[in-house]
C-alpha cells in the first residue's frame, strides 16, 4: 500500500493533494486512542462501539472521546491539538 493517499479537499475548490500517511504503530496494544465525533447521526453511536472494540481485542489502554461543534466545518484547532498531546493513535467517525 502507498505511503500517500490522494485527497480531495471540499474547502479549497476540489484540487488535488497528496497527504504522506501517518506512521501506523505495530498493535494498539497500551495506546491511548482518540476518537473523533464529527457530529452526525449516529456518529456517536459507531465510535463507542470502535472503543468498546479496541479496549477488548487490541488491549487499548484508554480510549478518549471528543466531539467536533458542527460537522459541516473542521474540528478546532484547538480541540486537534489537544488530542494530539491525550493520545497516541486517532479515529474520525462519519456518522449518516
Amino acid at each position: 500500500m502507498s505511503d500517500e493517499l490522494p485527497f480531495i479537499d471540499p474547502t479549497r475548490g476540489g484540487s488535488k493533494v497528496r497527504l504522506q500517511r501517518a506512521p501506523r504503530p505495530m498493535d494498539l496494544a497500551g495506546k491511548v486512542v482518540g476518537l473523533l465525533d464529527n457530529t452526525k447521526e449516529q456518529g456517536d453511536l459507531i465510535l463507542a462501539a470502535v472503543g468498546e472494540g479496541l479496549r477488548e481485542r487490541h488491549g487499548v489502554a484508554k480510549v478518549v472521546s471528543r466531539r467536533k461543534a458542527f460537522f459541516s466545518r473542521p474540528a478546532d484547532p484547538a480541540l486537534l491539538d489537544e488530542m494530539a498531546n491525550e493520545v497516541q493513535v486517532a479515529v474520525a467517525a462519519l456518522g449518516g
